[in-house]
């Protein structure tokens, strides 16, 4: 038996404002989406150009506050080919959200809150 991942959840408040995040900060671009046959939600998938893994957007509907992440530990994190361009970008956008020079690495927060790790592509 074989196992392959296939996407994460993540629920957005305002979904227009987060694929516009996600495809400026990323380059992640919707791949498919579907609607509640009544309006309550609906789910929006996105991804890379490989498409091998997906994050899926939720939307509801009626709901107004603000989703809580605890303490921001569960993060997903992002390799990047030029990671010195990756991090000017994000500078720039003023989405940066932590730094960890040490380690090579920092994260962005996304509009809903989430925390996005970028890290330099293995070679």
């Amino acid at each position: 038996m074989k196992f392959k991942m296939a996407h994460t959840n993540i629920n957005v408040l305002d979904l227009g404002r987060s694929l516009a995040f996600y495809k400026e900060a990323l380059g992640l671009k919707q791949i498919r989406s579907f609607d509640h046959p009544e309006g309550e939600f609906k789910l929006v998938y996105i991804s890379d150009d490989s498409n091998a893994y997906q994050i899926e957007f939720t939307w509801y509907r009626d709901r107004t506050e603000d989703y809580h992440h605890g303490d921001n530990d569960l993060h997903l994190a992002f390799y990047v080919d030029d990671f010195d361009a990756a991090y000017q970008k994000h500078k720039d956008m003023g989405c940066i959200c932590y730094e960890n020079k040490e380690m090579g690495i920092y994260f962005i927060k996304d509009p809903d809150g989430y925390w996005l790790e970028v890290l330099p592509e293995k070679k």
